[in-house]
C-alpha cells in the first residue's frame, strides 16, 4: 500500500461540475493523487485552501464570478508556497504568459490529452515550470516576433480586472449587472469601462459592447 503521508492532495478549482467530475475520475487512477476538495468561485476556492491545506491547485482562469488570475495573489496570502497549476480552455500564449507573472507555475489546456494534467501535476510538484509542448512553442515564437499594434488583442492591453468586465459586457451584462457580480460598486464599472475604452481607442459606449461581443464569441469559438 502506500504511504498516507506521501499522498498528493489536490484542489480542483473550476466553475464546470462535469470538468470537475473528470478531472477526479483523472486523478483518482493514480495512486500517489487525490482530489482533497472542490471549488466553483474565487470565495469557494479561498475558504477551501485555508480549510484542506493542499499540495496544488488546479485552477481555471474563467471562473463564475472572478478572474482565477485575479485570486492567484490572495490564494498565496493564506498558503504562500503551494503551487498552482492553471487549466484552461485558453490556448494563446498570452494566457499562459499572464499565468506565470500572476504566480502560477504551470499551465495546461483542457484540450490538452488527459495523461498531461497528470504529469503537470507532478512536473509542478517537482518545482518545475510546466508548459506542453505546443504552448512553448506559441511562447517563443511569441517573444521572438514580439506582436504589432494591429495584433495585440484586448487580454495584451487590458488588466486582469478589466479584462474581467470587457468579457462581462461581451456576453451582454449591463453595468449594474456587472457590478452585482463582481461585488464592486457601479461607478467603479464605469471607471474600468473608460479605462477600457481609452486602452482600446473605442470612442462610445455602444463600439465598446460591440467589440467586447465580438472578442468573447471568438474565445467561445476556441
Amino acid at each position: 500500500m502506500t504511504d498516507e503521508k506521501s499522498i498528493i492532495r489536490v484542489l480542483i478549482v473550476d466553475d464546470h461540475p462535469i470538468i470537475r467530475h473528470g478531472l477526479n475520475q483523472l486523478i483518482s487512477q493514480e495512486e500517489d493523487i487525490e482530489v482533497c476538495g472542490e471549488a466553483e468561485d474565487g470565495p469557494q476556492a479561498l475558504a477551501a485552501v485555508e480549510e484542506l491545506q493542499p499540495d496544488i491547485v488546479l485552477l481555471d482562469i474563467t471562473l463564475k464570478t472572478t478572474n482565477g488570475l485575479d485570486i492567484i495573489g490572495e490564494i498565496r496570502q493564506r498558503m504562500a508556497d503551494v503551487p498552482i497549476l492553471m487549466l484552461t480552455m485558453h490556448d494563446e500564449a498570452r494566457y499562459a504568459e499572464r499565468s506565470l507573472r500572476s504566480g502560477a507555475q504551470g499551465y495546461v489546456m483542457k484540450q490538452d490529452p488527459p495523461e498531461q494534467v497528470v504529469q503537470a501535476i507532478r512536473t509542478v510538484l517537482g518545482g518545475e515550470i510546466y508548459l506542453s509542448n505546443s504552448m512553448t512553442s506559441k511562447m517563443l515564437k511569441k517573444f521572438a516576433t514580439g506582436p504589432t499594434t494591429q495584433e495585440l488583442s484586448p487580454a495584451d492591453q487590458l488588466s486582469s480586472r478589466e479584462l474581467e468586465i470587457f468579457k462581462l459586457i461581451g456576453e451582454g451584462k449591463g453595468t449594474r449587472e456587472v457590478a452585482d457580480l463582481l461585488q464592486v460598486s457601479i461607478k467603479t464599472v464605469d471607471a474600468h469601462r473608460a479605462n477600457i475604452k481609452r486602452k482600446l481607442e473605442l470612442k462610445s459606449g455602444t463600439e465598446l459592447v460591440q467589440k467586447a461581443i465580438k472578442w468573447t464569441l471568438s474565445r467561445e469559438a476556441i
